[in-house]
This record gives structure tokens, C-alpha cells and sequence, in this order.
């Protein structure tokens, strides 16, 4: 195969097409090794810790190359509506600015999916119309003071609420089509606290919340269901 991109050896996991990540587009997702951060719900377990080169883990997951991932997307860039750039964390990636414009040139629009920890990377691609992406997806996963539990490394919670805070400023104000995310986790993840405190970065953007997905946690206690309520509060609730 011949190398389509200077990178093209970088391992990814690669889902050739997908109706749900690119709202209203048919898209190709491409999904980078490793996070920065730790959740345990983290439904691409697997992944965050970096996969598996060859063949697939306990968990069904495979990783590709790039140059696999990008030829099978110029192949098919005319019925394809976009590309979704998404992880573990996309933004660790150090070449994902001359990878978003290697995949705009091919016609398709990129969608990037972030944690928010890395303001810099966001304000570096939104700076050139180049490298800036057509749509941007930030989790808001709990209260900004609140994000140094779930790092992978210790840091000052007030340095990463500042960040999370700045992420989410840059991309309000950047003029790309966005959204921010939410999972409806269980109290103490989630709570009435979080959502008051994460509503101002939200602002008047769109902000889904979804269902926490269990099967493939970081935690593998996160994949068993929630326990059943207790019998008199089902009761109670006929």
C-alpha cells in the first residue's frame, strides 16, 4: 500500500462507517491509543492503555494503521459525509493538525472529539483555516475542580479546572459547529452539583447527555449492571 500520510505507521482503531458520530453525516471514525485521563466508565477501555498491535484483545478491540485507515477513506471519500478524529484522547496526537488537513484536502469534513484538557492543541488548530475542524465534541464529564481525580497523573485540581474552562471558552467562541457531552452517570460521578457547576461552560451551546455504555470500562466493575432498587422503592414507584 502506498504511504498516503508522512505518520501513516501510527496505530489507531479504525470504525469504517458510522451514522451516529458525525451528526447528520455518514462518517469514518478514527480512534487514537491512550488518554491522559482515567475514568473508570471509560467505554473504550482498552483503548486508553493503548490496545492491542496485532490481532484483537479480550475486549474485541484492533488497532490499524493510519495508512490503512486513510486509504480505505480516499477510497470511499465520495459516498463518505465526514471523518470523526475521537480516542482515548485525540488530542494528544502530535501530528493532528497536519491530519486534519490531510483529510480536509481529500473533500471531507472532520469532526474532532476532545476531553478539553488541552486548551493549547485547540487554540493551535481553530488559529488556521487549514487545521480547523468542522465540528468539535467536548465531554463535560464532572465539575471542572473536580477533574484531578480522574487523571492519569497528579496535578493541581485548580490547573485543570482552568483549563477544562479555558477548552470550552475557545470553542464557543471559535464559530465551529459544536456540542458538549454528558454522561448520566450515577451519584457521586454525576451530580446535581456537577451540572450547576459545568452549566456556564456549556453556556447556551447545544449539550446532549447520553447513556453510560457498559461492556468495554477501563473498569471492569462498570460492566456489571446497576444493582436493582430496593424492594420497597419499587414498590413505592408503581
Amino acid at each position: 500500500m502506498k504511504e498516503l500520510f508522512f505518520d501513516g505507521e501510527q496505530l489507531a482503531g479504525f470504525q469504517k462507517t458510522s451514522m451516529v458520530d458525525y451528526p447528520g453525516r455518514l462518517a469514518s471514525v478514527i480512534f487514537f491509543p491512550f488518554c491522559n485521563m482515567r475514568c473508570p466508565w471509560c467505554h473504550n477501555g482498552w483503548l486508553i492503555l493503548g490496545g492491542k498491535e496485532n490481532g484483537k484483545d479480550e475486549s474485541g478491540g484492533a488497532l490499524t494503521t493510519l495508512n490503512a485507515a486513510l486509504s480505505h477513506i480516499e477510497k470511499r471519500r465520495a459516498v463518505l459525509g465526514g471523518v470523526v478524529l475521537s480516542g482515548g484522547e485525540a488530542s494528544l496526537y502530535p501530528h493532528l493538525s497536519a491530519l486534519i488537513v490531510f483529510i480536509k484536502n481529500l473533500g471531507l469534513r472532520v469532526k474532532l472529539d476532545v476531553n478539553g484538557t488541552l486548551p493549547d492543541v485547540l487554540e493551535k488548530l481553530f488559529s488556521s483555516p487549514e487545521s480547523r475542524p468542522d465540528y468539535v465534541a467536548m465531554d463535560l464529564k464532572t465539575a471542572p475542580l473536580r477533574y484531578a481525580a480522574f487523571m492519569a497523573r497528579p496535578e493541581p485540581k485548580e490547573k485543570i479546572a482552568v483549563r477544562i474552562e479555558r477548552s470550552a471558552a475557545l470553542i464557543r467562541a471559535s464559530g465551529i459547529e459544536h456540542e458538549f457531552r454528558s454522561l448520566n452517570l450515577p451519584a457521586p460521578y454525576f451530580t446535581e452539583e456537577d451540572r450547576s457547576a459545568l452549566r456556564p461552560l456549556a453556556a447556551d451551546s447545544l449539550w446532549n447527555f447520553r447513556p453510560l455504555v457498559r461492556g468495554n470500562c477501563l473498569d471492569p466493575s462498570w460492566n456489571l449492571p446497576p444493582p436493582a432498587p430496593p424492594a420497597g422503592l419499587m414498590s413505592a414507584t408503581r
